[in-house]
């Protein structure tokens, strides 16, 4: 299970949008002493607080501090879903247009339109099964409330 702090923002029945915290550390050995993935993650991501809609199921208030989490291997089949997916299907489909265009300077136009029409379709297929995922329970929730350190 990963989870992270957040501070809940609103809530709307079942739903909460939460704040991400910054300043803490999923294992709390950062600042020198630990990976250091806390530096690395500074590097690549902006220091702007980002907010997310998480379900509610142990009805948080507005101004508490929580828990996140998600299970461990959702977030790596988001990312193949989201990329891999529209990427694979773009190859291939670039692949059977220029097989299919036959010789000449068509087969580019061929290769092009196939691999767009591939990468269009794995965006059709991304979205259709991340809605079916997150109904099915695949989805961010408030664990529970922060305890302190």
């Amino acid at each position: 299970m990963l989870e992270t702090r957040a501070i809940v923002m609103e809530t709307n029945h079942q739903q909460a949008l939460v704040e991400a915290r910054h300043d803490v550390s999923g294992c709390g050995e950062c600042g020198g002493k630990g990976c250091g993935s806390s530096k690395l993650s500074q590097m690549f991501c902006s220091n702007k607080q980002r907010q997310f809609h998480v379900k509610n199921a142990i009805s948080a208030r507005v101004g508490d501090e929580v828990v996140i989490a998600i299970a461990e291997g959702s977030v790596l089949r988001g990312v193949a879903l989201v990329y891999l997916l529209p990427l694979s299907l773009l190859l291939v489909g670039g692949g059977l247009g220029a097989t299919w265009g036959g010789a000449g300077a068509a087969r580019d136009g061929w290769a092009a339109f196939g691999a767009l029409s591939g990468m269009t379709l794995g965006f059709v297929i991304a979205k259709t099964l991340s809605q079916r995922r997150s109904r099915a329970g695949g989805q961010p929730y408030i664990a529970r409330r922060w305890q302190g350190d």
